[in-house]
């Protein structure tokens, strides 16, 4: 289809905008493993897990059956406000490359976080308000997920506890502020507020923190808290449902203008944009019905995917949560103080590396610098300042489109701009000043935390 029948920006109709959330799973040939009991070894149930989730968001944890979840009306009215989210065509981008492929990222930093996670912090407040609770805990580690927790709690009425990693709380303070600014306690992890904390910093003195070590203070603190419950951004299933409304749309936008992706990227942390974009091609793809190639992006310093081990771990460093199924670098195993806070998690939703052990998606680890030069190339020409987490789907879909050029191939690329790097700026100056470094762990580092991997 010529450029000059498929405008700049693609935008849904309000009526056009999903009334349901899609559960890959359903339509999965090998379903994702359970998540197993530390103590005993066997799959948790819902009373198991009573203690940490909402109920509902339990219910939509343990689902792998149900293909479409129905979108209540009061979070479908909150979504109005900043959804349908831009499908855009980056033409100036292709012009720039002077490539033959056909460049499209859907655009999720619309909103005041920033970013994609408000599509499930507003589904997981209502949720926990709807069960009458007072608040719930959670961790962050760009401070994406902690901003937009902080703004749906504001909305319906709840306290947020917020346990944001070192290195971001430090570098960040900007994120941080317009966490406070929504009425939400932000404090710096590994903390003294929980054993696990004191414990953390004890064995690891000085330690810039994680993801892992946020999300054990997070959940000390709800199971410690009488009427909280724990929340989460990304790695579980639930969070991957709720953001399935960004592929259930961008493939709707794709399909009224008769436009199909032959490959589909998004960075990876924990998995939840990533797993969110890709769900309705790759359930066309689990179907038979069609075929896409996926690629998932994640930082050289945290190579759960490229590097880590298809094993059963805990989901957090301090060893409190239920154990995972997942591609891991070892829950023991703290990332380098990269720039991508977001994507500084030691394993990848369990939904996803099923996908990625099963073959039906690939995975390339890229390094710091390599992603902020991309991301300056990018805000140059198309207008945008992406985040560091972004910037790392950017940084291989200018890869991809240079084959192209190389080859002469006019292949049609997707990928996920998951959010804006406004706060980011002291990263970028880090890159502009030359003193961003590219950190990557040895082996031994690597073997280290998989050794410590529980014994199943």
């Amino acid at each position: 289809m010529s450029k000059e029948k498929i405008p700049y920006k693609i935008y849904l109709e309000e009526s056009e905008m999903p009334k349901y959330w899609y559960n890959l799973r359903a339509d999965m040939k090998n379903k994702p493993a359970p998540l197993l009991d530390a103590a005993t070894g066997q799959p948790m149930g819902p009373a198991d897990l009573a203690g940490v989730f909402c109920d509902e968001l339990i219910r939509q944890e343990l689902d792998d059956s149900t293909a479409l979840f129905e979108i209540p009306e009061e979070i479908r009215d909150f979504y109005k406000m900043y959804r349908p989210a831009p499908l855009v065509r980056a033409y100036c981008l292709e012009e720039k490359l002077q490539t033959p492929a056909k460049i499209y990222y859907k655009f999720e930093g619309n909103n005041t976080s920033g970013s994609h996670k408000l599509n499930s912090a507003i589904a997981q407040a209502y949720y926990a308000k709807k069960q009458g609770l007072v608040g719930v805990t959670t961790e962050t580690g760009a401070g994406q997920w902690g901003t937009a927790l902080s703004m749906a709690c504001s909305y319906f009425g709840l306290d947020c506890k917020v346990y944001m990693v070192k290195c971001s709380y430090e570098q960040k303070p900007f994120r941080r502020e317009v966490m406070r600014t929504y009425g939400a306690s932000v404090t710096p992890s590994p903390s003294t507020e929980t054993e696990v904390g004191k414990r953390i910093l004890a064995e690891h003195p000085g330690t810039t923190g994680s993801l892992g070590c946020a999300i054990s203070e997070a959940v000390e603190k709800a199971m410690n808290t009488e009427g909280y419950r724990y929340v989460l951004g990304s790695v579980l299933n639930q969070v991957m449902l709720h953001q399935s409304i960004i592929g259930l749309e961008t493939k709707a936008a794709m399909d009224k203008y008769g436009i199909k992706p032959d490959i589909i990227i998004g960075c990876a942390g924990g998995g939840s944009n990533l797993g969110g974009l890709i769900a309705p091609f790759m359930g066309e793809k689990a179907r038979g019905e069609a075929d896409y190639r996926f690629i998932a992006v994640e930082p050289a310093s945290c190579p759960s995917f490229t590097r880590g081990k298809y094993a059963y771990d805990y989901c957090d460093t301090g060893m409190v949560c239920p154990l995972a199924k997942m591609y891991t670098l070892g829950s023991s195993f703290i990332p380098a103080a990269n720039h991508a806070g977001g994507l500084r998690y030691h394993g990848m939703n369990p939904t996803l590396s099923q996908l990625y052990a099963d073959g039906l998606m690939e995975a390339v680890s890229v390094k710091q610098t390599e992603v902020f030069e991309a991301a300056e190339q990018f805000a140059r020409v198309e207008g945008i300042l992406p985040a560091p987490e972004s910037s790392h789907a950017i940084r291989v879909a200018i890869d991809e489109a240079m084959k192209c050029k190389q080859t002469g191939e006019e292949k049609t690329i997707l990928f996920g701009l998951t959010g804006t790097g406004y706060f980011d700026m002291y990263a970028y100056e880090k890159f502009h000043d030359g003193k961003m470094e590219n950190y990557v762990p040895t082996d031994e580092e690597i073997a280290k935390g998989l050794a410590k991997l529980p014994k199943m």
